[in-house]
């Protein structure tokens, strides 16, 4: 009888860890959160019928300074195409972001999850951390880290759901 109890028990704390999992092939998580410069309510569900770069980044994150200007030009290369960069910040301090901001401009969505909830729902285990969602709202790629390389497959991968109407 132990034994049945320790492996249903097992297997309802499995379940627990993976019920925010954000995985490829799953829908992503429906977030509302504050934009970072402006403190307007901003949902993934505004971004509907878009590929949509989903990224979490923080100031003291040292990829991100590579990744800023690059997820910029390429925004602005696709755009028009029904791309969208949604950066999410996790830093506690609005300040902070904003400093990175002076130094990293972009014209991308930013928005602020400063109790870093999203990111728990997201699973967000490195920085940055970012998710490609496809124009149906399912998660299609999920990247860690970054260096200027990585755009070029980025790039790919998103020109190939842009194709997908």
């Amino acid at each position: 009888m132990y034994k049945v109890f320790l492996i249903v028990m097992t297997a309802l704390i499995s379940m627990s860890f993976n019920a925010n999992a954000s995985e490829v092939g799953q829908p992503a998580p429906p977030f509302n959160l504050p934009s970072l410069l402006q403190n307007q309510p901003v949902s993934l569900s505004q971004f509907s019928g878009k590929v949509v770069y989903v990224d979490f980044w923080a100031s003291w994150c040292a990829p991100c300074r590579t990744s800023f200007p690059l997820l910029n030009k390429l925004q602005q290369k696709l755009k028009d195409q029904g791309f969208e960069v949604v950066a999410i910040n996790l830093d506690e301090d609005h300040a902070n972001a904003e400093k990175f901001l002076k130094d990293f401009p972009v014209t991308f969505t930013l928005l602020h999850d400063s109790k870093g909830e999203w990111a728990d729902k997201y699973v967000v285990d490195s920085m940055p951390t970012s998710f490609i969602v496809d124009r149906q709202g399912v998660i299609q790629n999920i990247h860690h880290g970054f260096t200027s390389g990585d755009i070029n497959e980025l790039d790919q991968k998103i020109i190939q759901l842009l194709a997908k109407k």
